[in-house]
């Protein structure tokens, strides 16, 4: 159950319409049960993005919104006193500094272990801060699939983390369970994507009651050799490809380059499923340009209303 985890200290929490409840995020969480935290829904470039000037990146880059982190997961075991990142963002910095204060019990800036989905900048390039002209950590583990791994320790900067023990890759196989603490287990598998420098991973997360499903980059759903409605129903919750809303937003660029599953496209393909299944689908990673990024939104409105969600920063899932 979404928010049961956490206990709300201060602040408020914002209910929409459909009952999905928004944690500002300035609240004060003490979560005392394994649970997934979001730390961040946005498109690799960020919100405002470079170059950007349209509407949508106008005013924030004048009034930044703090709430506009990089899609990231944050997994928390108190239990264990163990935290652990999925994907090391260009907000990098912020969502350790977020992971920590989330654990109370935490005394450590670096987390127990960071996943790494692929290498995209939004997903890997976090991990230049633990080199030595930022943090200079040491043997951070680092969970990679593969190919991921074998670039990280063949391209530099990268290459250097590895060289003075500032992280240490932990290798993971595609459907292999590895198994994080008595609570926490997490299962890695390949989806399709534009695979230039690594393959493409989702994860599996399992806590002792729920499980999650993270899936921040696909090409598209048919592509892959899995069925995601199939997948969706082995879960809890499902945070999900939305990079685009609708093909409105590429007017300047071929679809065929950025291929995406349109929010509407993935809407028209859970259309027919319970209500029950609808409400464990979270539309995350979106654009700068995306309009679900904005709460009040016509289109944020059209998805609430048709059964689904939208991740937002600070929300936390029981596990």
């Amino acid at each position: 159950m979404k928010i049961s985890a956490a206990i709300v200290l201060l602040s408020l929490i914002f209910i929409q319409a459909n009952g999905q409840s928004i944690i500002h995020p300035q609240a004060k969480l003490k979560i005392v049960t394994p649970s997934i935290i979001v730390l961040g829904n946005v498109q690799d470039g960020g919100s405002p993005h470079i170059g950007c000037t349209k509407a949508c990146c106008k005013e924030l880059f004048i009034h930044p919104d703090p709430t506009r982190m990089v899609s990231c997961l944050g997994v928390i075991d108190p239990e264990n006193k163990l935290n652990w990142l999925f994907d090391a963002t260009p907000d990098f910095t912020f969502q350790l500094k977020a992971l920590k204060k989330a654990s109370e019990f935490s005394t450590k800036e670096v987390p127990d272990g960071i996943f790494i989905t692929h290498a995209h900048i939004g997903h890997y390039t976090g991990l230049m801060y633990l080199g030595r002209e930022a943090l200079n950590s040491k043997q951070v583990p680092v969970y990679a699939m593969p190919k991921m791994k074998s670039f990280l320790e063949h391209n530099g900067p990268w290459s250097q983390l590895v060289t003075l023990n500032n992280i240490s890759i932990k290798p993971i196989q595609n459907g292999q369970i590895n198994t994080l603490s008595s609570n926490i287990k997490v299962t890695a598998f390949k989806v399709p994507h534009r695979d230039e420098f690594s393959e493409t991973a989702g994860y599996q997360i399992e806590g002792p009651n729920k499980k999650a499903l993270f899936i921040p980059d696909i090409d598209k759903w048919s592509k892959w050799d899995k069925n995601i409605v199939d997948e969706i129903k082995k879960v809890d919750y499902a945070f999900i490809d939305a990079t685009f809303y609708d093909a409105a937003e590429m007017n300047n660029r071929p679809i065929t380059e950025i291929p995406h599953p349109l929010v509407v496209e993935s809407m028209e393909l859970f259309k027919n499923l319970p209500l029950k299944e609808k409400d464990k689908i979270y539309f995350i990673h979106l654009n700068h340009t995306n309009p679900l990024l904005n709460p009040d939104s016509g289109q944020t409105k059209t998805v609430l209303k048709s059964g689904f969600h939208i991740a937002r920063y600070n929300d936390v899932f029981e596990l």
